[in-house]
């Protein structure tokens, strides 16, 4: 399977759930994105990473690169392997002198883990197709025939999400990529794919 290379484009604290983060992939030369939840402890590890800030004392994903360094293992790649019931699924590609293994790892690990070691980010086709928000050239949601008929302003709670036409979800998933409230997206976008594909 050909590999799609990712980078991180944003980390977004999400608005309707405390303690919930997204980081969002950006398809290298491309248009689509791949939001993913990640938990506050993993996004703070991120975080410090990408802004190159040095805590007094290691964090977790310091320790594990330490750790790899020491001993001579390499981090070459992360791949986000599988995506099943809303979960991505990730493994660490590293060599050492004699061998290269792939470890499972969760995604968000994987991705702190990445940036420590300036490796690259792929993903598949399928997992993009099936999880992945296109946007156009302007960095704006790319708009659908249903979203330019109209919809809701209001924006229900996630029960209420099944009460809602494809029309009405499609429209709201527009407003809060704009308003970067990547979670929010998540739980429109995993309606939004139940109803298509069944």
């Amino acid at each position: 399977m050909k590999k799609i290379e990712l980078e991180i484009v944003a980390l977004s604290h999400s608005i309707t759930q405390t303690h919930s983060y997204a980081v969002v992939l950006g398809e290298v030369n491309g248009l689509r994105r791949l939001p993913i939840v990640i938990g506050g402890f993993e996004a703070q590890a991120i975080a410090v990473a990408l802004e190159k800030m040095n805590p007094s004392r290691p964090l977790t994903h310091d320790l594990m690169k330490n750790f790899l360094v020491a001993f001579n293992i390499d981090l070459h790649e992360i791949i986000i392997s599988d995506l099943q019931e809303g979960i991505f699924f990730s493994k660490l590609i590293c060599s050492s002198d004699h061998d290269t293994v792939e470890i499972d790892s969760r995604t968000s690990d994987a991705i702190a883990l990445a940036v420590r070691f300036g490796c690259p980010i792929y993903t598949y086709e399928n997992i993009l197709e099936t999880a992945g928000i296109v946007m156009d050239e302007k960095g704006e949601p790319k708009a659908t025939k249903e979203e330019a008929v109209g919809g809701t302003t209001s924006e229900p709670s996630r029960d209420d999400l099944k009460a809602l036409s494809l029309e009405e979800l499609n429209v709201m998933l527009s407003e809060v990529l704009e308003n970067e409230d990547y979670i929010r997206a998540i739980a429109i976008r995993d309606e939004i794919n139940s109803r298509t594909r069944g």
